[in-house]
């Protein structure tokens, strides 16, 4: 795959294995592209803060709020793999930028939003946008960059990621707080037009452009289908409660989970010489790859849909502040960030057990959460959810940071990239599911209960998910890849 990129720099191809020597300005092209990134995955957890804000200011329905937090990760889903081959085949750069730009534009539509309905069509372009940008950042590290820096380059992405989501949380608080130019909950969108800017022009100077010239052309029909199918799994799960569950529900659930088989039987059957694959069915009749990417799915539809709920538990049950909330919340960051520096040397060592104890975490933390529940009290203090918070948190980091280390000993390596693609999409997936299955349980149960007790309702629910991604990880390799093996 690296063998066949080349990096464009000043009108000259400089070959992907020269990257510490084509490209001067490299490591200012990674910070470009990784802020560009960060607006992705702050985004995820900055509106969980604002929701209440949201809720109460458009006077959203429960379906409508789930949709804000879905309908960005179902969009995200949906294109990503598409936009990767876009990026390879028309140029990294390309894509990159002009996912920055539409970021920006459906920010500002968000931000300017008068209902929830305006909000939630804003959100799908923003997760279309993010998904324009994510797959060319690491794409572009592999050409940018060899050897040793490739990893190093890789290392500082992940964890500005996974600092992100801590940034999120405070900054939802914060700005939803502040209320600056009387915006309110408006300033977690409008945040992202400077970073936009900045990225888009920093990007047009510093980031060179990539492409693939051995890549296929993409499978449009088989986006469609992709994309198509998984609206109509989800979709059902978020609008079904409202309308009382009508007939139609099942048959349409039934029909998405049909073309996401029919796509990948066509691609198994019929592997396209001239289109570049979708799903890569091949890679479903390796053991270790179905059950890493089923962890991945219910991973974050537990922790998507927990999230959820515990944010509007704070505000709109216990009356905390935005920012109180937010800060609440980072204890969960604090457990992970813990952690975060031994998983990969720990999975390396010990394998899919210590996948298998972050799963036993995240339940001990989340059923932690639903004992304390009931001892904090409206605007009382939010310390007897912190040690449930940091324990899950801790979990987080043994279950999923070493994930793709362990599956990916499994896998072949020249589909290496093509497996973490997939892995990303049911990342997003897995989110908007557990947002309309735990978000349709707590709504429901809300009716004639008060937050505390749905909160508390439904929280076996999460940990039903971290569960099942106990026994997933049994599944998988004893031993990890070495993390220099990712960056090859």
């Amino acid at each position: 795959m690296a063998t066949s990129q080349t990096a464009v720099v000043g009108g000259s191809a400089a070959p992907a294995g020269q990257g510490q020597a084509g490209y001067p300005r490299r490591w200012l092209a990674a910070v470009v592209m990784i802020t560009g990134a960060l607006m992705d995955m702050i985004d995820v957890t900055i509106v969980n803060v604002a929701l209440p804000s949201i809720r109460r200011d458009l006077h959203a329905s429960a379906t409508q709020l789930e949709w804000v937090v879905s309908g960005y990760m179902l969009a995200f889903a949906a294109a990503l793999i598409i936009a990767g081959n876009f990026g390879d085949l028309f140029g990294r750069k390309r894509l990159f930028l002009s996912g920055a730009a539409l970021f920006g534009l459906a920010s500002l539509a968000a931000g300017l939003s008068g209902t929830g309905a305006e909000l939630i069509v804003a959100r799908v372009f923003q997760g279309v946008a993010a998904a324009a940008m994510a797959p060319q950042v690491l794409a572009t590290f592999r050409v940018m960059f060899s050897g040793n820096e490739r990893g190093k380059a890789f290392g500082i992405y992940g964890a500005s990621l996974g600092f992100a989501s801590a940034v999120g949380l405070l900054l939802g608080g914060v700005l939803t707080e502040a209320n600056l130019f009387g915006w309110g909950w408006r300033s977690v969108f409008f945040v992202n037009l400077p970073v936009s800017v900045a990225a888009l022009l920093a990007g047009l100077r510093f980031v060179p452009e990539t492409r693939d010239h051995a890549a296929r052309r993409p499978n449009l029909p088989g986006a469609l289908l992709l994309a198509g199918s998984l609206v109509a799994i989800v979709y059902p799960l978020l609008e079904g409660r409202q309308l009382g569950w009508p007939a139609w529900v099942w048959p349409l659930m039934t029909a998405g989970v049909a073309g996401l088989a029919a796509l990948g039987l066509i691609e198994a059957r019929k592997p396209g010489r001239t289109t570049a694959p979708l799903l890569r069915a091949g890679l479903f009749r390796v053991p270790a790859f179905a059950a890493g990417l089923g962890l991945q799915l219910a991973f974050f539809a537990g922790m998507q849909g927990f999230f959820l709920t515990f944010a509007l538990w704070l505000q709109a049950g216990e009356h905390f502040s935005p920012l109180k909330a937010g800060l609440t919340s980072v204890a969960f960051s604090v457990g992970s960030f813990v952690l975060a520096p031994v998983a990969v040397p720990l999975a390396q060592q010990h394998g899919r057990r210590i996948l298998a104890s972050g799963a036993l975490l995240m339940v001990a933390g989340i059923g932690g959460e639903a004992l304390a529940a009931p001892h904090v009290g409206v605007n009382g203090s939010p310390w007897p959810v912190v040690p449930g918070l940091v324990v899950a948190g801790a979990g987080l980091s043994l279950l999923v940071i070493p994930l793709v280390n362990v599956v990916l000993a499994a896998v072949p390596a020249e589909v290496a990239g093509g497996a973490s693609g997939l892995f990303s999409t049911a990342q997003q997936l897995g989110g908007a599911l557990g947002v309309a299955l735990i978000g349709t349980v707590f709504f429901g149960y809300l009716n004639g209960h008060s937050f505390e007790a749905a909160m508390v309702h439904t929280a076996p629910y999460a940990m039903g998910a971290f569960a099942l991604c106990g026994v997933l990880s049994l599944l998988l390799p004893r031993t990890a890849v070495p993390e220099e093996a990712l960056t090859e």
